[in-house]
């Protein structure tokens, strides 16, 4: 219990209840050392004052609520006047010590459209609710390593006041769905908004029940992405198993929240600013604002997230839009205005952000909570981007009203997040080690290159679609001019990315094989030579799972395709 709990609280800083254990490392609720209470306690701050009450004032201990003995101290202040409040100066060591017992509130509060961002306080780890995602999500949390989290906002009914708004009866659909990707040096992020209505196909997926068996939900082929949450029994391990086939991302953590994380978060930092090109008044949502810029919380913040029928072509991409809006103007909120420096505000937040909260096992700790959020305080605002898949119009239907995957555009976008690529300008930091790597990588590409006709080399799939062995054995010879090539068939393993082993003296054929299939320097493989098909050395290239084509480089972009996006510390007024 803390001290405002024990009734001599009046005054006590919530932040100065919070110390560190120099064992664990934590911040642990300790209340003040007890203190001798008078035998008439005075008035609380604000009741009726007698006229000795200004003397009692003087005798008591600077910020507590608790009288000190009297006597000892020379030129004592003045007491307040009757009814008024002593005002007490601003102390620099409190605020900073906020900021440290909360472990990064600011952190990510992503959450707050069917998302939550939370604090990290070891008396609140009990409100955190957890799911076993099973093999579908990582069973640890690893502090120099990128990391993926997919923050998923339901449509269930749950909550005081929520009866009118999602389906009717339903488990709680992935209603809003954003993978989170943090980079490995905390230069960047990228917040990937995945479209409810997107056609999808959802894997078979094996959940926990409450006796502890596992039961494995059938998938389902071309449906929409919000059905692989809730329906049939499915659980956040299932929507993890989705994105990744959707995707290919692997997904390691989930956090999930409903209606009330908007409504509760929103109140407990009083509220967020947002701003409209145009004035609404949406009888369905209730929205009712002004145009420019306005302040809303609890309901209006949750009609504001929900609203589709008053933005752009009244539709889930627009919506979508407007929440990362929304989420980014929270976040600056977060890490700019005076919630980090009020104790009262973020005893509120760390209430409201644990209660809303589903995590999976792996980070339902304290611990690990704290941990992710120091990692994700690292991140600058400013390297924060929001986008979303890239899709296009169903072709299949007549009525448009789902949306696929943009195969022009999408691949890319995947493909950086996966290779940890910032979607704006970074300077990466780089150990010595990595940097050493990278450098002996560059200097295999350098020297002679010998002739398309001297290249010797053997094709194996080992990964890549089928066919795709024969495909660029094809696109080699007729086209390429490397005539000495031959189909190995399929590697005795697979491989995560394109390699070309070649012995020392094949390295003149080793670069110009690789300029011609546009493989990087770290594709290169020194090694051994094998016997091909006609008796003579050759080198092998063995085309993984990152194999894009004959002629496509397997190698990552380093710069975003033309896609929507924003960064977090723009302001931006919804149309």
């Amino acid at each position: 219990m803390d001290a405002q709990g024990r009734g001599r609280g009046d005054d006590v800083d919530p932040a100065n209840q919070w110390v560190r254990n120099p064992q664990t490392g934590a911040y642990e609720l300790r209340p003040p050392p007890s203190a001798p209470r008078p035998a008439v306690p005075g008035p609380r701050d604000g009741a009726a004052r007698g006229p000795d009450d200004a003397a009692h004032d003087r005798t008591a201990a600077p910020g507590r609520g608790i009288p000190a003995p009297r006597g000892g101290r020379r030129s004592a202040p003045e007491g307040p006047p009757p009814g008024r409040r002593r005002r007490r100066p601003a102390k620099k060591p409190r605020a900073r010590k906020a900021v440290l017992w909360t472990g990064g509130t600011l952190a990510l509060v992503l959450a707050a459209t069917g998302t939550a961002g939370y604090a990290y306080l070891q008396h609140l780890e009990g409100n955190v609710s957890t799911t076993d995602v099973g093999s579908a999500g990582r069973s640890d949390f690893r502090t120099n390593e990128a990391f993926d989290i997919l923050i998923i906002g339901t449509d269930k009914r749950t909550g005081e006041g929520n009866e009118g708004y999602g389906d009717k009866g339903s488990a709680g659909h992935a209603d809003t769905t954003i993978l989170l990707h943090v980079a490995k040096d905390r230069s960047n992020a990228t917040a990937l908004s995945i479209p409810r209505d997107l056609i999808v196909d959802i894997p078979d997926c094996p959940t926990k029940q409450a006796d502890g068996s596992t039961r494995t939900i059938p998938g389902q082929r071309n449906v929409r992405f919000n059905r692989s949450l809730g329906e049939s029994g499915r659980d956040p391990g299932c929507t993890m198993r989705t994105v990744q086939e959707a995707t290919g991302i692997s997904v390691d953590h989930f956090m999930m929240a409903d209606f009330n994380a908007v409504k509760t978060l929103t109140t407990a930092v009083g509220g967020v600013k947002v701003c409209l090109e145009h004035a609404v008044d949406d009888r369905e949502s209730k929205l009712d604002l002004p145009a420019g810029e306005s302040t809303v919380q609890g309901e209006r913040a949750l009609a504001f997230v929900r609203t589709r029928h008053s933005f752009g072509n009244q539709g889930d991409l627009d919506r979508i839009r407007v929440q990362q809006q929304f989420l980014a103007s929270l976040m600056r909120q977060m890490s700019s205005g005076d919630t980090l420096t009020s104790p009262t505000k973020l005893l509120k937040l760390a209430e409201a952000a644990s209660e809303a909260l589903t995590v999976d096992t792996a980070i339902g700790t304290v611990g690990t909570l704290k941990d992710i959020a120091l990692e994700l305080k690292k991140v600058p605002t400013k390297n924060i981007t929001f986008t979303r898949v890239p899709v296009q119009d169903n072709p299949a239907e007549t009525v448009k009203a789902t949306v696929v995957v943009d195969e022009s555009k999408a691949p890319q976008v995947f493909d950086m997040i996966k290779n940890d690529v910032s979607f704006t300008e970074v300077k990466q930091q780089k150990d010595a080690a990595q940097a050493k790597k990278e450098k002996a990588a560059a200097a295999r590409l350098k020297g002679t290159r010998a002739d398309p006709s001297e290249v010797r080399v053997r094709i194996l799939n080992g990964g890549a679609k089928p066919g795709s062995a024969q495909e660029t054995l094809n696109w080699l010879q007729n086209e390429q001019g490397v005539t000495k090539s031959e189909n190995a068939g399929n590697a005795p393993a697979p491989l995560a990315e394109t390699s070309l082993e070649y012995a020392s003296d094949q390295a003149d054929q080793a670069r110009r094989l690789a300029a011609v299939m546009g493989l990087p320097g770290s594709a290169m493989k020194p090694g051994e030579s094998v016997t091909g098909s006609q008796g003579l050395p050759t080198m092998t290239l063995t085309l993984g799972k990152d194999f894009k084509g004959a002629g496509v480089s397997p190698t990552t972009a380093t710069k975003a395709p033309d896609v929507e996006r924003s960064t977090a510390d723009k302001v931006q007024c919804a149309s």
